[in-house]
């Protein structure tokens, strides 16, 4: 469960008067399963969302429960996660309790975005990419010209679907230091996007679907419209982490997926992958 489920449905017990207690992570020290500001929300019957599992959830989950039974408001524990429960991360953690009706869904702060995204396409991978960022703190904007290629479902409230043309225009809208995937189902606009992309520089990770034979296509086009080779060293194609092997798009996402998080916890250093495509 995202941030954004989790608010909706503490929303929706808090609209219904159910009595339920705010577990948050409030600070940590060493190593920890969760970070600040992790949530979970409980009832005396029901739970939702985690702040890591194991004794300290379980804990937790009890402690919530005293405090639904004792009529108090809230209260703040530091936990040692060794001495006192036993589990190996050895760091401690700061949680607070506190009554639903007392901490207002409305009033959360969202957890820090890893990175902008502006993903270029609708397709299979696209979609199955964007299914796996529905449980990631980023902000995307997911565009494709073709209505018709988005999901019926809604997306959450960090993913923002916009049909548009020329997509290209929409390079320069992205925030500097923003990330772009580019998988549309058009060789000609992959071009005309990674022409824009490449023209405004100041990118975080820029990845492009396709083969080391598209790669070298494109090189060799970019080149003729004066593109050098540092400009082209930044373009990350084949994209996905080179230990992810496979052809189907989902196992693709994950790859593509997992290097975006590790180009964002290095300060964006692309990475050559190693999942190629023939689209």
């Amino acid at each position: 469960m995202n941030f954004h489920e989790l608010q909706q449905q503490a929303a929706a017990w808090a609209a219904a008067a159910r009595p339920a207690v705010v577990v948050e992570v409030v600070a940590t020290r060493g190593s920890a399963p969760r970070e600040a500001g992790t949530r979970m929300l409980v009832a005396a019957d029901a739970f939702l969302g985690t702040i890591g599992g194991g004794h300290l959830e379980q804990q937790a989950i009890a402690d919530a429960r005293a405090l639904l039974g004792n009529a108090g408001r809230e209260f703040r524990r530091r936990v040692a996660l060794g001495p006192s429960l036993g589990q190996c991360c050895g760091g401690a953690v700061d949680l607070q309790h506190r009554l639903l009706a007392d901490c207002l869904p409305a009033d959360w702060l969202a957890p820090a975005a890893r990175f902008h995204l502006q993903l270029y396409g609708a397709g299979h991978v696209g979609r199955a990419i964007v299914r796996l960022l529905a449980h990631v703190p980023c902000r995307v904007q997911w565009i494709d010209e073709r209505e018709v290629e988005f999901p019926l479902e809604a997306s959450p409230p960090h993913i923002q679907r916009l049909c548009v043309e020329p997509v290209e225009a929409e390079v320069a809208h992205a925030p500097a230091g923003a990330s772009f995937l580019v998988m549309t189902h058009s060789h000609v606009l992959d071009l005309a996007i990674t022409q824009a992309v490449l023209t405004r520089g100041d990118f975080g990770f820029f990845g492009l679907i396709g083969s080391q034979t598209k790669r070298a296509r494109f090189e060799a086009r970019l080149r003729e419209r004066g593109f050098d080779a540092s400009q082209l060293e930044r373009l990350v194609c084949p994209i996905g982490l080179a230990s992810i092997v496979g052809k189907e798009p989902e196992i693709i996402a994950i790859g593509v997926v997992a290097q975006l998080l590790q180009a964002a916890a290095e300060g964006f250093s692309p990475q050559v992958g190693g999942i190629s495509s023939d689209t």
